[in-house]
């Protein structure tokens, strides 16, 4: 479902209530606010001084709840260049780009250019594109992953993405026609 032109919420940690810019670009679909607020519900007590990857970027609303919860530093990565620009004027207006960086490419080739390992990932490509299965092959490929890195990981209702051996589903939930799954690379979290 395309996301009207407008803003989104930061809705936890000292960035709380701030609002971010959302351009109208073809198929953006920022995570739903309730999906976000579960996500970092079972995230809290790893995101804390996390390194992390939001890639296939768009609005950059997972990465910067994440440095609104204390992340120490979130990579984006998003190819449409307004968004990009959109993504770093955020960056700045809330004072994070210190701690964010935009890289401005297609995900696949902007994991070449990256260094590893980061704590948590956000997995969100466009649905259409079906790069869930490549991208986790990727980023084990390029060491991008720590032992017990967890990876964030959004799809269509109905995609059953072929993940990597050790990726192993600690929640799951679904919002209308879309699910919502957070894994653990190596052993299960208690």
């Amino acid at each position: 479902m395309p996301a009207a032109p407008g803003k989104i919420r930061i809705i936890g940690g000292h960035l709380r209530n701030s609002r971010i810019e959302v351009p109208d670009r073809p198929g953006l679909r920022p995570t739903p606010e309730r999906v976000r607020e579960t996500l970092f519900n079972w995230l809290a007590a790893h995101v804390g001084g996390a390194r992390v990857l939001d890639l296939f970027a768009g609005t950059g609303a997972l990465g910067l709840e994440a440095l609104s919860r204390g992340a120490r530093e979130a990579v984006f990565c998003e190819r449409d260049p307004a968004l990009a620009a959109a993504l770093r004027a955020n960056l700045a207006r809330l004072k994070q780009d210190g701690r964010g960086r935009v890289v401005a490419d297609d995900a696949l080739a902007a994991l070449a250019g990256l260094t590893g390992p980061f704590d948590v990932v956000f997995l969100d490509p466009p649905f259409a594109a079906d790069l869930w299965s490549t991208v986790a092959v990727q980023l084990e490929a390029r060491g991008l992953l720590g032992a017990q890195s967890l990876i964030y990981l959004e799809a269509p209702r109905e995609a059953a993405p072929a993940l990597p051996p050790g990726w192993n589903l600690h929640r799951q939930t679904r919002a209308g026609d879309v699910q919502a799954a957070l894994y653990r690379r190596g052993a299960a979290l208690a």
